[in-house]
């Protein structure tokens, strides 16, 4: 193991921009973006960690560790400012312990038996994230099962769009290897330059499970009392919805399933308005 390998020496360069969601946009009300900004740095680091494909696991789970450590005063500064923010605005830490022990399961676990599995994973990879997002709002917690049900679509839909990236470049697969096996294939499939028939059928399959967590969600931003966090997780909602629309006729091996810039912006103020039209009218 080599202790001189640091955490910033793992890091990507991918930026809050750069996601597949809005992550605190200028909706989000001032007082606010700076405690979640602190949550997705601290997050992106520990991604970037667990997700590096040259560094061996031992060194990973050292600066996870160490990240841990800064939750509570003495380690990564990412984390040690993410902690601060807790302390000051009476928020748990567990939404930081939570999502690092996802990135500790990422580098000893890369594969999947089954969709519980999977979910049972987003209930530390991205159920926090929203849950602490909420929080600084102030928001009442019995909107966390709704928080639940979207983060969990928002990770798995990315989980299918870059099941093949994930395959060759990080050998993980996320998509329940039973689920292949039945279909006669095994996970080298993923490799592939075009997505064989069968394969296809089980991402559609994963994808429309999927949309009944976005059903679940659905009344999610209307619960909201932040004006301005409702129409972000509208937003989210909307391009959520669109891109298992994508997944369901296009073929994430070969084809462009991401949004364009273009296409987001539409989704996004078409969200916003319906958003703002149900404030405002009554029932």
């Amino acid at each position: 193991m080599s202790d001189n390998l640091t955490v910033s020496a793992l890091q990507s360069g991918k930026g809050h921009t750069d996601e597949n969601f809005p992550v605190a946009s200028w909706l989000v009300r001032p007082d606010a973006r700076a405690p979640v900004m602190a949550y997705y740095h601290f997050a992106r680091a520990a991604d970037d960690i667990a997700d590096n494909p040259d560094a061996p696991a031992e060194d990973k789970l050292r600066l996870l560790a160490w990240m841990r450590s800064g939750l509570d005063g003495e380690g990564d500064p990412r984390a040690q400012a993410l902690g601060k923010v807790c302390r000051e605005r009476g928020i748990s830490l567990a939404h930081g312990h939570d999502l690092l022990d996802a990135f500790v399961q990422d580098c000893r676990v890369a594969r999947y038996q089954s969709w519980d599995g999977l979910i049972d994973y987003c209930a530390k990879s991205a159920m926090p994230v929203g849950r602490y997002v909420l929080d600084v709002h102030g928001e009442d917690r019995a909107l966390w099962p709704m928080n639940d049900a979207l983060c969990a679509a928002l990770q798995v839909i990315n989980h299918l769009q870059d099941c093949g990236k994930d395959y060759r470049t990080i050998d993980r697969v996320y998509i329940p290897l039973p689920l292949l096996a039945a279909a006669g294939l095994d996970e080298s499939v993923l490799g592939e330059a075009k997505a064989r028939p069968e394969l296809l059928a089980i991402i559609r399959d994963l994808t429309r499970q999927t949309q009944g967590l976005l059903r679940q969600s659905a009344g999610f931003a209307k619960g909201i009392r932040d004006t301005r966090l409702a129409l972000e997780v509208a937003i989210i909602q909307r391009l959520a919805e669109d891109l298992c629309q994508v997944l369901l006729v296009r073929d994430p091996l070969c084809d462009p399933v991401h949004h364009s810039k273009p296409r987001a912006a539409t989704l996004a103020l078409g969200a916003v308005l319906g958003q703002a039209l149900r404030r405002i009218l009554p029932g």
